[in-house]
């Protein structure tokens, strides 16, 4: 079995499915935008509220937490530079739930924490980096290459200083929703007004999915040797 915390659309969960786990995702809303949704069992509940002897019996866990705020002090703006640190609550609740779950279980579960590049000046440097996926917690010393910047979350640019337009945040007068769905004339106005619109939450949803390479990496490295051997059996004449 397998955690994803923080789960989305489930980018983390199609590789974790297509290797054999069993998984829980766990997110405060349900994200379904036509046939884009999350693929596996779901639990709606904050994860601040969760204890990690829930998940003794996981083989892994994966979290995504939103990474808007770091996004955005990433930027090359005074306002941006300007704001007080932003929270690592939920980033360092992923490590709590590890901790809990490490203990009721008595051995290792291994815990794998995706963000963005710009929060490692608030969380410290990321292990690895899959294109622009950053990777934190136990990352496998062999992880899949990418050739400079092919990898990037869809409709993510980057600019001379390594920072991005991800996340909505304007970019010479358009935006990230512009560039991902080409929904405007090229007049970079955003054609939605409201960060909660069903189209935007549908779009930014998209961009933070997890690339299936990347997924089902991490799900092989760490898949137990019971679903190895299951495998190999299922495979002989």
């Amino acid at each position: 079995m397998a955690i994803d915390l923080f789960c989305g659309l489930g980018g983390w969960t199609e590789g974790l499915l297509l290797e054999g786990y069993d998984v829980i995702g766990f997110d405060i809303e349900q994200h379904a935008y036509g046939e884009h949704r999350y693929p596996a069992q779901l639990v709606l509940q904050d994860a601040r509220t969760l204890h990690g002897r829930q998940f003794k019996d996981a083989a892994l866990i994966v979290a995504s937490p939103p990474c808007q705020a770091y996004s955005y002090r990433a930027m090359p703006w005074k306002r941006a530079k300007a704001l007080p640190p932003p929270s690592n609550e939920l980033f360092e609740t992923c490590f709590r739930i590890q901790r809990e779950a490490i203990e009721a279980a008595g051995h290792f579960i291994p815990l794998i924490v995706e963000n963005v590049k710009g929060a490692q000046p608030w969380v410290g440097r990321s292990r690895w980096n899959f294109g622009s996926f950053h990777l934190w917690g136990d990352v496998p010393a062999l992880m899949p290459m990418t050739k400079g910047r092919e990898i990037m979350k869809a409709g993510v640019t980057h600019r001379a200083d390594g920072s991005t337009n991800f996340h909505g945040h304007k970019n010479g007068g358009g935006s990230w929703f512009n560039v991902a769905h080409n929904t405007t004339s090229g007049k970079g106005q955003n054609p939605v007004t409201s960060s909660k619109s069903p189209a935007r939450k549908a779009a930014s949803a998209l961009i933070a999915k997890i690339p299936l390479a990347l997924s089902s990496h991490i799900a092989r490295v760490y898949r137990p040797t019971s679903f190895t051997s299951s495998l190999v059996i299922s495979e002989k004449p």
